[in-house]
């Protein structure tokens, strides 16, 4: 077995700024960072920018999957992992404007075995609720039966057996957690009298017009053994590693997504052209009511009168930089994949990107919006972690170092210690 000498990875990272020149396109200044981010391996997926709900740039890189150097492209589809929560959001609102629900009333009203009487139907939504991870309930009985498969039909069981103390009081914090969207997809199915999948395609995929939108729960996209029609999540097992694996191959990977067999939070599939049917919807109130938007893009206050600093709303996230306007948000990611979708509510800006090789959607989409506003944005900084990596496995340590030192005297970069390889 080959054994790497332990080594400092040198990461020398390039920093140049964007310029905004008046005789660029919004496209060429668009262009320009996308096309830096692909020369440094920084991007592997599809991006469309639309300003007034009309695409301004387009791109597409990399494969959707690696080993058969299928192409991503355009119409290529894309896990969109948490994203998808804000399907199940748009779900529970529309049945709170048919007042089938009041987000404002304990969940225990709609679904009397769940246990914990504090927790509101708004505290789903804006992960305040307090709940612990899904893991919490399911791990005492995975330790009985490993072979046990979890799905949402297990979930109140196991909360009612489990009797797990809150994290903390509802609506005192927050936290980012799946757990919320699980209750939530219960909920749907008992205030709509539809399964999960079935009411979010015939109130919220069709009304849209997103025909190429569709339910594939996580443990099914993570244990397919034939190739489907959407790009895989892909990662780099190794830091020297030349070419990623497909997600779905890994093991461990596999067998999680097997044994949680849950929905709610990542179960759908889609294309950059869908989603910005989905936003055309959402402009055009053809989901929700403007009224309810609002409220749903609004950070939710703490109890103790401040909002999150995360500034969640009820299913979406908002930017605490303003100097843009309004802008909300969600991301998305799952194993190596990242996704996001970033609304300019004041200019009737959007963002979509999806990656299947890294998680940077979000940082990535933000300085896109920038660019699109004439903002001045950095060049994407390139990292010779990888290559120095390379180097050192098939050249040897003295090579490796030399190609470092000879780096070092360029003046357009410089350097970090990340990573430590033994």
């Amino acid at each position: 077995m080959l054994r790497l000498p332990q080594v400092f990875l040198i990461t020398f990272l390039t920093s140049q700024v964007l310029t905004t020149a008046n005789a660029q396109t919004p496209g060429q200044k668009l262009d320009r960072f996308v096309a830096k981010l692909i020369q440094n391996q920084k991007f592997s997926g599809t991006i469309l920018v639309a300003e007034q709900g009309k695409t301004v740039y387009q791109k597409s890189a990399g494969y959707a999957d690696f080993s058969t150097k299928v192409p991503n492209t355009q119409d290529i589809a894309f896990p969109i992992a948490s994203l998808s929560k804000t399907l199940t959001a748009i779900s529970i609102l529309q049945l709170m404007e048919q007042g089938k629900v009041n987000i404002d009333t304990p969940v225990s009203n709609y679904l009397p075995s769940f246990p914990y009487a504090q927790i509101t139907v708004r505290h789903l939504l804006s992960h305040t609720s307090g709940l612990p991870p899904y893991n919490a309930y399911f791990n005492p009985i995975r330790a009985k039966d490993s072979s046990k498969i979890f799905t949402n039909i297990d979930f109140l069981p196991a909360v009612v057996s489990g009797k797990n103390p809150l994290i903390y009081s509802p609506g005192e914090k927050g936290n980012y957690d799946n757990v919320n969207y699980i209750v939530l997809a219960l909920l749907i199915e008992r205030l709509s009298g539809l399964s999960y999948a079935e009411y979010i395609q015939r109130y919220l995929l069709e009304p849209a017009g997103m025909k190429h939108t569709w339910f594939m729960p996580l443990a099914q996209q993570f244990n397919t053994d034939t190739l489907a029609h959407f790009a895989y999540p892909h990662l780099y097992l190794r830091v020297y590693d030349d070419r990623p694996t497909r997600s779905n191959t890994v093991p461990y990977i596999r067998n999680y997504w097997k044994t949680f067999a849950l929905t709610g939070f990542g179960d759908y599939i889609s294309t950059v052209e869908d989603i910005l049917l989905y936003d055309k919807a959402l402009y055009e109130n053809r989901l929700l009511k403007a009224e309810t938007l609002r409220e749903a893009f609004r950070p939710v206050l703490l109890t103790n009168g401040k909002p999150h600093p995360d500034l969640f709303g009820l299913g979406w996230e908002v930017e605490a930089d303003t100097s843009l306007g309004q802008v909300v948000y969600h991301s998305g990611a799952a194993i190596s994949l990242s996704c996001v979708m970033i609304r300019n509510l004041i200019r009737h800006q959007t963002v979509i990107l999806f990656d299947n090789t890294h998680f940077n959607a979000h940082e990535v989409g933000t300085k896109l919006l920038k660019i699109l506003n004439g903002q001045p944005v950095a060049l994407p900084k390139k990292s010779l972690a990888h290559l120095y990596g390379l180097t050192l496995l098939k050249q040897g340590e003295i090579r490796a170092r030399n190609e470092m030192n000879r780096l070092k005297k360029d003046t357009r970069t410089y350097l970090s210690e990340r990573t430590r390889v033994k």
